[in-house]
């Protein structure tokens, strides 16, 4: 079986599906491996690389998907992608169903099997293909970089000659993994920190970290979800969270937002008022913009000010870091492909939670439910 790798169309996509050592991984198990000229220049994999590990070059994207049985991206395909595809071909990408059906519906009417890493499941067997997670652990990181560039502040305390510098208070909201990676990389840059989040089982790995758990007052098990995510939350949750949170910004020197609902629009967590609040000089990195950000102003891949307060809607962090990024975004895809494989043959079973779980469309039919929902519903 074929396995293509396009060049990423989006030209703020730095990664790429595949590396050198994955593409080696791929053709022990059987397939051969086909990247798009240029695939990898972003991530600084050279063409010769993918070469001696095996792969084939082609130049055109036509002739590499047009008989492919399984293509690996970064981003969703385009429309112009889709209509390329080979009918019963698999793709995985990442991929949000929910909110882009007008490419689900062109992948159901051209019989298309889509494969989102949005969807893998969140279980211990599926760890090793959680590109979410291994994604979101880099935002994390970067986010606390980018934000102490803006900020007008030192990080860490200080003792000079001149007097002492207080250190800067930076407020996290949101303790999943791009929440406690923010945390771990704040403190180690010497900054107080303090974290919220709905779930009130993250405390105990919030203090572990040295950060302090802001802690809204709940008898109910608000906010805690299915599978390791957040939900929604309570009209009267939603009061006392603002009131709070509104509280803990207005003395932030940094606000790290990273709640986001796979395939929702992310909840609003600073209102405009809110922001209004903070400190001249202050910043909020807002991880959640890719699905309309936690801040009600954020503008998507923006970096503007507001009343004296900057706000960075960077969409794809991750991809500011594509060696590290595409490294674990190909090991990821490699264990999805690994689990799919038995005896070097393709073994697509929808029988297995991984496989069913991460399918939104195969044989002509769209098979992840609430996308299925919606669709009825438009």
């Amino acid at each position: 079986m074929k396995i293509s790798v396009p060049k990423e169309s989006v030209d703020s996509e730095t990664r790429v599906a595949v590396t050198p050592y994955s593409v080696s991984e791929l053709i022990k198990l059987g397939y051969e491996v086909c990247v798009q000229a240029n695939a990898g220049d972003k991530s600084f994999i050279s063409d010769d690389l993918y070469k001696k590990s095996g792969a084939k070059i082609i130049k055109s994207s036509a002739e590499l998907l047009k008989d492919a049985n399984i293509v690996l991206k970064v981003a969703p395909p385009s429309l112009n992608e889709i209509s390329l595809l080979a009918e019963k071909s698999v793709c995985i990408s990442f991929f949000q169903p929910t909110i882009e059906l007008d490419k689900v519906s062109a992948m159901q009417k051209s019989n298309i099997t889509g494969m989102s890493m949005h969807l893998v499941p969140r279980t211990t067997l599926a760890q090793k293909m959680d590109a979410l997670s291994s994604q979101a652990n880099i935002a994390g990181y970067k986010a606390v970089l980018m934000g102490s560039t803006h900020m007008s502040v030192y990080m860490p305390l200080l003792m000079t000659a001149a007097g002492t510098i207080r250190p800067a208070k930076v407020l996290i909201l949101g303790a999943g993994v791009a929440g406690l990676q923010a945390i771990a990389t704040a403190k180690r840059l010497g900054s107080q920190v303090e974290a919220f989040d709905v779930r009130p089982e993250v405390k105990e790995q919030v203090e572990s970290l040295g950060a302090k758990f802001v802690e809204v007052a709940s008898e109910s098990d608000d906010g805690v979800g299915e599978g390791g995510y957040a939900k929604e939350t309570s009209k009267d949750y939603k009061q006392k969270q603002q009131q709070l949170i509104k509280e803990h910004i207005s003395r932030a020197d940094m606000v790290i937002t990273t709640a986001l609902i796979p395939g929702r629009k992310a909840p609003i967590l600073i209102g405009k008022d809110v922001v209004e609040l903070m400190k001249p000089g202050s910043v909020i990195m807002d991880l959640a913009a890719e699905n309309g950000g936690n801040c009600e102003i954020t503008k998507q891949d923006e970096l503007f000010t507001h009343g004296g307060v900057i706000i960075d809607g960077t969409s794809n962090i991750a991809a500011t870091m594509p060696v590290h990024a595409s490294e674990l975004y190909a090991k990821n895809v490699l264990a999805l492909v690994q689990h799919m494989t038995k005896e070097k043959s393709f073994n697509f079973d929808l029988s297995d939670e991984i496989i069913s779980g991460s399918t939104f469309t195969h044989h002509g039919n769209i098979t992840h439910e609430p996308t299925n929902n919606i669709m009825k519903e438009s």
